[in-house]
């Protein structure tokens, strides 16, 4: 999966989705994208590198997923508990969809 693809299909799981760079305080984050929802960020990563793509999971799927697929890891910034990040240039791009969705589906809730 590239960049492009991943964007576009962050923006298409609603029309509500906005994209934003949302850390240009920050030298090291300024090519952060962010997708949200409802005020909320449910999908980030940088631009330049889709080995880190972060994404809010419930946290009794985080030990499966992580021991199930090895191009699942810790999150980029966030608290592992809830957050994780998949190496998207690794991992199947049917993988990552699901998990960009099911990601949006948890943030999605709390509007």
């Amino acid at each position: 999966m590239n960049i492009e693809e991943l964007r576009n299909y962050c923006l298409s799981l609603s029309p509500e989705v906005v994209e934003k760079f949302p850390f240009q305080q920050f030298k090291a984050a300024r090519d952060v994208l962010a997708f949200y929802i409802g005020g909320h960020i449910f999908c980030y990563f940088d631009i330049n590198d889709l080995s880190h793509v972060t994404v809010k999971c419930r946290k009794e799927d985080v030990p499966e997923l992580l021991e199930q697929h090895d191009c699942i890891d810790r999150p980029y910034n966030g608290n592992a508990k809830y957050w994780i990040g998949i190496d998207a240039t690794r991992a199947e791009a049917t993988l990552v969809k699901r998990l960009v969705a099911e990601s949006f589906r948890i943030i999605g809730k709390r509007k």
